[in-house]
């Protein structure tokens, strides 16, 4: 089975027209999609796998329009052989209080079978 974080960094790369990352960059872009996992399990050969997408723009809207473009890219993702199950817990206004960056944040729950 392919590593979950590169499953999902490859799919958001190839489908969305901004840079994805799972770190900031020493100089990061205008608009940028960062990928993290933020827990997991896994039993019986079945992973379960939350991922926190944040989505960087220049203003909120722009973010806000940003975190729509990822929902319906992850959405795709279930056309993936390894996907058994994706599900968006919640997304937000996330906005970065510390950088003063716009930002908007999807919560996915993966099932993942290998």
């Amino acid at each position: 089975m392919m590593l979950a974080e590169k499953l999902v960094l490859d799919h958001l790369s190839q489908t969305l027209n901004v840079p994805v990352y799972m770190e900031h960059q020493a100089k990061d872009p205008q608009s940028f999609v960062i990928v993290e996992r933020v827990g997991g399990s896994v039993t019986d050969h079945i992973h379960r796998v939350s991922f926190a997408i944040q989505s960087y723009g220049s203003t909120l809207l722009t973010a806000c329009e940003l975190n729509e473009k990822v929902k319906q890219a992850m959405d795709l993702l279930i056309e993936s052989d390894s996907v058994v199950n994706l599900s968006l817990d919640s997304d937000y206004n996330h906005t970065d209080t510390s950088t003063k960056r716009y930002r908007y944040q999807a919560v996915y729950d993966l099932v993942l079978f290998d």
